[in-house]
C-alpha cells in the first residue's frame, strides 16, 4: 500500500474512533503491565474478570508479591497458563521493587528483561502507559497487515517495521489500537465483515465478503 493510501486508511479509522485505547482495565502503568502479561493467549474479557478481583486487593507490586505464587494463582486461575503467568508476575514484581522502586520503567530494554514480557508486551506498555509511538503486533494486526496490504510481512517484526515506516507520524500513537480493534471486530480471521469496513476500497484482500 502506498503512503497516501495508508494515510487515508488511518484517517478513516480515526474518524470512526477518535480516541482509541486498550480494552484491558487498569488504573496505573503497573496494573497495565500485569494485565498485558496475563493477556497472552487469553482474552481481554477474561483478564478483566480476573483483575477486577485482583487489583482491589493487590494494586501494587508490593501487594502482589505479598500474595505469593499460590495466593496470586487463586485470583488468576481462570486464565490460561495461569501457573506460569503467576510465577512470571511474582518474579516481575520482585524485580520492579528491587530495581525500580515498584514503578514500571518507560524503557524497552528494561521492560523486555522482565519475566513474561516480550517485545509485544513492551510495545503495549510503552504506547498505552507512556504515550510512545510504538506498534505492538499481535495476531490481529499481523493478519490485518498482510490481508489488507497495509504492511505485509512474513514475521511479526517484519510487519511491525513496515507499519512504523508507512504510518504517518500523526497516527503512530494510536495506530496500534485502531488496528487491533479493526482486526478484532471487523477484519475477523474466519469471516471479515467487509460490507461494514470503512477501508474496504483501500484493502487488497482478494476474498472480500459481501
Amino acid at each position: 500500500m502506498k503512503k497516501d493510501q495508508a494515510a487515508e486508511f488511518y484517517r478513516r479509522l480515526a474518524a470512526g474512533n477518535p480516541a482509541p485505547t486498550t480494552e484491558l482495565n487498569y488504573a496505573t502503568p503497573f496494573q497495565l503491565l500485569i494485565a498485558v502479561i496475563l493477556s497472552a493467549q487469553a482474552t481481554d474479557v477474561g483478564v478483566n474478570k480476573a483483575t477486577a478481583k485482583l487489583f482491589p486487593v493487590a494494586p501494587s507490586a508490593e501487594a502482589i508479591l505479598a500474595l505469593g505464587i499460590d495466593g496470586l494463582s487463586e485470583y488468576i486461575k481462570t486464565i490460561g497458563l495461569y501457573r506460569t503467568k503467576a510465577r512470571n508476575v511474582i518474579a516481575t514484581c520482585r524485580i520492579l521493587l528491587d530495581q525500580y522502586g515498584g514503578e514500571v520503567p518507560p524503557d524497552r530494554a528494561a521492560l523486555e528483561a522482565l519475566p513474561g514480557v516480550g517485545r509485544k508486551t513492551a510495545n503495549v506498555v510503552l504506547n498505552t502507559a507512556f504515550g510512545q509511538p510504538t506498534i505492538a503486533v499481535d495476531t490481529h494486526i499481523f493478519r490485518l497487515g498482510n490481508r489488507t496490504g497495509l504492511a505485509p510481512g512474513k514475521t511479526v517484526i517484519d510487519v511491525e517495521n513496515k507499519l512504523l515506516r508507512i504510518t504517518p507520524a500523526e497516527f503512530k500513537k494510536d495506530a496500534h489500537h485502531w488496528l487491533i480493534l479493526h482486526g478484532r471486530y471487523i477484519c475477523k480471521a474466519r469471516k471479515p465483515e467487509c460490507p461494514r469496513c470503512p477501508v474496504v476500497d483501500l484493502c487488497r484482500f482478494k476474498g472480500k465478503t459481501s
